[in-house]
């Protein structure tokens, strides 16, 4: 039933991800003590160094390593990728594969009146089939 929504159903899972996104980061938000905060001196060495304007100081909320795109996230990856070119050397090939929707192979997958823009198991221009 879910695949036959459409539109709703990539509305649905657009808005299922924001709620999941939005309670990791109120997790980070209230939970500062958990993933050890007070490590992150910002705020003290600010007040320390002779602020006295509340509105320069701020609040600062620590994302925990594990937060996926944060920060620390990103960094960690780049670090990754460059160590794989250290190792490896420079990439000599960019490879990009796509699927055209009209080819026979997919349309064949398809129920009738079904859209492949509708099937949530298109990933990238891989196809699954259901059964």
């Amino acid at each position: 039933m879910l695949l036959r929504a459409g539109r709703c159903l990539q509305q649905y899972i657009v808005d299922m991800y924001v709620k999941i996104e939005n309670t990791r980061l109120d997790f980070s938000r209230y939970n500062q003590e958990t993933i050890r905060a007070d490590l992150y001196q910002g705020i003290l060495d600010t007040l320390e160094s002779g602020e006295n304007s509340a509105a320069n100081v701020g609040h600062r909320v620590i994302l925990p390593p594990s937060f996926l795109g944060g920060p620390r996230d990103m960094k960690k990856r780049y670090l990754n990728a460059m160590s794989l070119v250290q190792r490896y050397g420079k990439p000599d090939l960019f490879i990009i594969m796509t699927c055209n929707v009209n080819w026979p192979e997919i349309k064949k997958e398809l129920a009738v009146g079904e859209e492949a823009q509708n099937r949530p198991n298109w990933l990238q221009g891989f196809f699954v089939p259901s059964y």
